[in-house]
């Protein structure tokens, strides 16, 4: 849009009432006819003093030039009173004619003025259409383009909670058949420790004692690594114990179950016992701590366990000597095991026992810590409580305790 070229004015060398003065008439126009009058009185004046007796040409002569005086004067005011007439005449004409060419300006202006309002008003309609069938277009094209996405995202969608079912039956499936192969190998491996046990008693020889021994050992290892499959999976322990077993079985049937049980020394003193529904979830609990203890220790370093007896039910030190844990591993350590790791996904090695041992202390309410061992390691606290300890009436007669030693 182009700005009005405005219109060159007509100048005007005539006088305006903007300019101060123009009405007052000039002093050379209004002194010509006094002066054209003077001259003819003061003819008079003289001819009459002249042709007067000589006693009346005083007084004659001032009356009459008074009088030629006051003529000039009148025809000097009427003078003035008529050029300031055609003064303002003219200047009426001029200011006329100023307001009427001021006025058809405003016309052109108020015209041009509708013409350009009247254009830009088009111009703005014209646009408004077209931004409007552009947003029409866009909108349905968006509509279409959200209606295409909305069907891709629920075939994903579906697609994707499918795979998500099918996910979760899997390992459904998977958690079902290895908590099944868990119970089998509980099942095989009680077996096997129950033929070798009666083969000990039937074999006298030494080396061969020996021999069923290691193979006892190596057994109740591979029934470790079963209930270990067993506790992450669900499944119920293979072994079960009618009466309660006593602190010092429960201590040597987890020695028993790790590969380092030659390095493990027992210092206790401690008569409580275990009740029976509990005892393989502690004795199992117990073995992973001594395998984590005997694993992070040198391979010529001892790992000692104390059992002490408080208010609150039994507390069984065991102590190492290897490295001390960071302060991210003993908070990995701490929560892995109060049982706050629902997931066993990337588990393995030590993380992984203590986990199993997380999974123990909370079904059976034992409570787990850790602290610097005075031997230079770390010490790993294991709280029995009471409420699965055994009173002194309800404990195991010894040949239950021996049997429970083996496993």
């Amino acid at each position: 849009m182009t700005a009005p070229t405005p219109q060159a004015r007509p100048t005007d060398d005539r006088p305006s009432l903007a300019q101060p003065g123009s009405a007052r008439p000039r002093l050379r126009a209004v002194a010509v006819a006094p002066l054209l009058t003077a001259v003819p009185a003061a003819l008079a004046v003289g001819a009459a003093v002249a042709l007067a007796p000589e006693r009346a040409r005083v007084p004659l002569g001032w009356g009459l030039g008074v009088a030629a005086l006051l003529l000039c004067a009148a025809v000097a005011v009427a003078a003035h009173a008529a050029q300031t007439s055609r003064l303002l005449l003219r200047r009426l004409e001029t200011v006329s004619r100023d307001a009427g060419r001021l006025l058809q300006e405003k016309a052109t202006l108020a015209e041009e003025s509708a013409r350009e309002r009247d254009r830009l008003t088009d111009e703005f309609t014209r646009e408004r259409a077209r931004l409007a069938e552009q947003n029409a277009h866009r909108k349905v094209r968006l509509a279409a383009e959200l209606d295409r996405e909305r069907t891709r995202l629920g075939a994903e969608n579906a697609r994707v909670t499918e795979e998500l079912r099918q996910a979760r039956a899997d390992r459904a499936a998977a958690v079902s058949a290895a908590a099944h192969t868990a119970g089998r190998l509980q099942a095989l491996t009680t077996g096997m420790l129950a033929d070798l046990r009666a083969m000990e008693e039937r074999h006298a020889d030494e080396d061969v004692l020996a021999d069923l021994l290691h193979l006892d050992h190596r057994t109740a290892q591979a029934g470790r690594l079963a209930d270990v499959v067993a506790v992450l999976t669900g499944a119920r322990s293979g072994r079960r114990w009618a009466k309660p077993i006593v602190m010092e079985s429960v201590l040597r049937g987890a020695m028993g179950r790790i590969g380092a049980y030659q390095r493990v020394r027992i210092h206790s003193a401690s008569e409580a016992a275990v009740a029976g529904h509990a005892a393989e979830g502690v004795m199992h609990a117990l073995a992973e701590l001594l395998d984590n203890a005997a694993n992070f220790s040198p391979p010529t370093a001892e790992v000692h366990v104390y059992v002490e007896e408080v208010p609150a039910g039994v507390i069984v030190s065991v102590e190492d000597s290897g490295l001390v844990m960071g302060e991210a591993q003993l908070r990995r350590a701490e929560r892995a095991v109060s049982g706050a790791e629902p997931e066993t996904g990337g588990l393995a090695g030590t993380r992984l026992g203590l986990t199993v041992v997380g999974r123990l202390a909370r079904k059976y309410g034992l409570t787990v810590s850790f602290r610097p061992s005075a031997r230079g390691g770390t010490g790993a606290l294991l709280l029995i409580p009471q409420d699965i300890l055994a009173t002194p009436a309800q404990r195991a007669p010894q040949n239950t305790r021996r049997g429970a030693a083996h496993q």
